[in-house]
């Protein structure tokens, strides 16, 4: 089963969540203040994040911040935000911020599990691999896709360039450059980005691809890897290698 730590100051959220996510194989383990969530973190795996954005000591948006900034192994960990303000601006300062999803409260525990489902399968998905792009490989050896300056090593979940640098990427931002990378040069639109990302169940707004293609862009930082097309989409601009 799927551990899941959720950090939210309302005792009373926690207990019947707990039991109705066993239904979907989730575990659900929960702290009431971020510094006890850090300390289950350093402690106990987890395999996903359920993070409240209104909390003592430090709010949920800062925490996110700090957990993406860090060198800590968790720093990829999926993240869902939840917030008693549902509007745009929370939502957007979120996936700014490194989380992988948003949902406002008051939500239907149903809803919470199917995009916790997504979130953990997007963070074990590798995606069908691309002929153009794999590199043939021995039995048992890594799977790679090679483009100009960048590697996609799809056993390892990892994007590195040529001089080995990994670039630290959350779930989501790799499973962008996945998507991207299955067809160099086609222009994705924003739905079609959204669609494979999130699926049916997650709420879609096209603002969060812009965010997500940023945010990777700059990470990627001189590969100058995304090309944007005004008002169709976005393709990766690096050629595949054999």
């Amino acid at each position: 089963m799927a551990r899941i730590l959720l950090i939210d100051d309302d005792e009373a959220l926690a207990p019947p969540l707990a039991q109705y996510l066993t239904r979907f194989d989730l575990t659900l383990e929960a702290a009431t203040r971020p510094s006890e969530g850090l300390r289950r973190l350093e402690t106990e795996p987890f395999d996903a994040l359920i993070l409240d954005g209104m909390l003592p000591e430090v709010d949920g948006f800062e925490f996110c911040k700090r957990l993406r900034a860090g060198d800590e192994p968790w720093r990829q960990l999926p993240v869902l935000m939840l917030s008693a303000r549902g509007d745009l601006t929370d939502r957007v300062v979120g996936l700014e911020l490194g989380a992988d999803d948003y949902l406002a409260k008051p939500f239907e525990p149903r809803e919470l599990a199917a995009r916790l489902q997504s979130l953990l399968r997007r963070a074990i998905r590798l995606g069908p691999p691309s002929a153009a792009a794999v590199v043939a490989t021995p039995a048992g050896a890594a799977r790679q896709r090679r483009f100009d300056g960048l590697v996609l090593d799809l056993d390892r979940r990892e994007a590195r360039a040529d001089d080995g640098h990994v670039f630290e990427l959350t779930s989501t931002e790799y499973e962008l450059l996945l998507v991207l990378a299955t067809e160099p040069g086609k222009v994705f639109t924003r739905d079609e980005i959204l669609n494979r990302l999130r699926g049916q169940d997650a709420e879609l707004f096209t603002r969060s691809v812009d965010i997500l293609v940023s945010r990777l862009r700059k990470k990627l930082g001189p590969l100058d890897a995304i090309k944007t097309l005004r008002n169709a989409g976005y393709c990766l601009a690096l050629a595949p290698r054999s």
